[in-house]
Formats: C-alpha cells, sequence, structure tokens
C-alpha cells in the first residue's frame, strides 16, 4: 500500500514591482498560505480588502473567496505615487494531514508574525525542491510542508506572548523589514516606536544579539540574494532596490559576507 502525501502544487518566492491582480471570487479549491516579506498590496481578509505589509502571514482555506491586488500607492513624500513593490512566500497545497492540522485551532486569515531564518529557509527548501529539473521528491516535499506548518504555528504562538521590552523591539524589526529596501536613519527606526536613538540603539541589541545596522544589512542581503536566485532583473538595480545605494557598495559588502561577487553567486544558483 502506497503512503499517502500532501500535494505541493506551488511554492515560490514571488516578486512584483508593476501592478498585478488576481481573484478567486468564488473560493479556492485549495489551501493558499502567504507570507509578506517586503513591500505592501491589498488582499480580501475576512471579506474586505486590506493593506498587507511586512511580516503579514495569510492562511485561507478551501472555499476561501480571494483577492490579491497590488498597485502603486500613494505614500510618497511628494504627494505622488510611490513604485510598486512586493514581495512574498506562498505555497498552494492540499492533503489528509493538512485537513488534520488546520482543524487543530481557529486559524485567523491574518496574523502579524516575526519571519526568522528557520522559517524562511523552511519555505526556501521546499520551493526549491519544487524547482528540480528532474522530478520532485513527493515525500520530501510532503515533510517540508509539514515542517513549514508547524514552523508557522509557533512563530503565531511566538508572536502571541511578546510584550513589553520585546514587543517594541519587535515593532523596529518589523520597521527595518519593511523599510529595507529604502534609505533609513537611525532615528526613523527611533521615532516609529517613540524612543530616543541611544536606547533603541541598545534595546534592539539586546533583544536580538545583533545591531540595527547589522540586521539591516542582512535584511537587504537576503533581499538580494531572493532576487538573484528567483528573478532576472539587472544586479545594478538589485543593488538600488535592495537599499545597498550603488553597486558597487553592495559588491563589497557581498563578497566581504559570502567570499565572492553577486554575479559568481548568481552563475552558482543556475
Amino acid at each position: 500500500m502506497y503512503p499517502t502525501y500532501n500535494d505541493v502544487m506551488l511554492c515560490s518566492y514571488s516578486y512584483h514591482s508593476h501592478p498585478f491582480q488576481i481573484e478567486y471570487s468564488e473560493g479556492l479549491q485549495t489551501y493558499l498560505f502567504r507570507l509578506q516579506t517586503e513591500g505592501s498590496c491589498r488582499a480580501l481578509v475576512n471579506g474586505r480588502l486590506e493593506r498587507i505589509e511586512a511580516g503579514d502571514l495569510l492562511l485561507f482555506k478551501p472555499g476561501d473567496p480571494y483577492q490579491l491586488h497590488i498597485v502603486a500607492e500613494d505614500h510618497s513624500p511628494a504627494g505622488g505615487q510611490s513604485q510598486t513593490a512586493s514581495g512574498d512566500y506562498f505555497v498552494v497545497c492540499n492533503g489528509p494531514w493538512l485537513d488534520e492540522w488546520w482543524a487543530r485551532k481557529e486559524r485567523p486569515q491574518k496574523t502579524k508574525i516575526v519571519s526568522d531564518e528557520r522559517l524562511l529557509s523552511i519555505w526556501r527548501a521546499l520551493a526549491l525542491e519544487k524547482r528540480r529539473f528532474i522530478q520532485e521528491d513527493r515525500e520530501m516535499c510532503d515533510y517540508l510542508l509539514r515542517s513549514l506548518c508547524l514552523s508557522l504555528d509557533r512563530a503565531v504562538a511566538t508572536q502571541a506572548v511578546l510584550h513589553g521590552k520585546s514587543f517594541i523591539a519587535t515593532r523596529m524589526k518589523n520597521f527595518i523589514d519593511e523599510q529595507a529596501g529604502a534609505t533609513f536613519l537611525i532615528q526613523d527606526v527611533a521615532s516609529h516606536v517613540g524612543l530616543s536613538v541611544s536606547r533603541t540603539v541598545h534595546l534592539f541589541k539586546e533583544c536580538f544579539g545583533v545591531t540595527i545596522i547589522q540586521y539591516t544589512q542582512n535584511v537587504r542581503l537576503s533581499m538580494a540574494m531572493e532576487r538573484m536566485k528567483f528573478s532576472t532583473m539587472p544586479l545594478e538595480q538589485i543593488a538600488e532596490t535592495c537599499g545597498f545605494g550603488s553597486y558597487s557598495y553592495f559588491y563589497r559588502i557581498f563578497r566581504r559576507q559570502f567570499g565572492c561577487s553577486p554575479a559568481v553567486y548568481r552563475e552558482r544558483q543556475t
């Protein structure tokens, strides 16, 4: 008797720099999980179109209506429309274990979480397994999907117990996650949470073990790596849109961190 595996239809990282729209007004036929990692968009949540920002996790079950709208919005300092940008991980799936997992608890369609590297690494591994040129390993996909679901549960549970200074530090982290593709100052982070610059710097290092500058640089490098792996954007454009300002600066930081140039890294991914 053959084992029954969950089906992973689609799993990937998606980045949109132009308007995009998709609708399933009559309801999804599968589960759909989506984690916004950069930029923003609008999605149908409990019957209303809501703004989705970095750190927002969307969970939809079969039968739920779904809409996603990625458009330029009026948030620029000059009052004009800002550049359209939205990056996310998503997975489309079905299966008996998923049915059982979903039924364990009430699952809101939208939850704010802190997406740490462990969770994202599982999502990336599942996406890469789906991209294999030879036949995918269904058992591998099944267990990676289960790991992803359990990691999402842990992220939601962790967010629920954050309070006090940990909550404030998480607000800093979420601000950096959302703004990493643009230029900002530590003063902007401090203003976002209503603290002095010195207190902001100390609290962030105390809670996360790295400085704001180190964390911002790591987020920007992660963004750049995603775009090198999953898009055809020129390296100069990747450097600019990931907050590095110039390709020469991006090149120096990337080579110092990984021991090779961005071009060599991209070649190794093909």
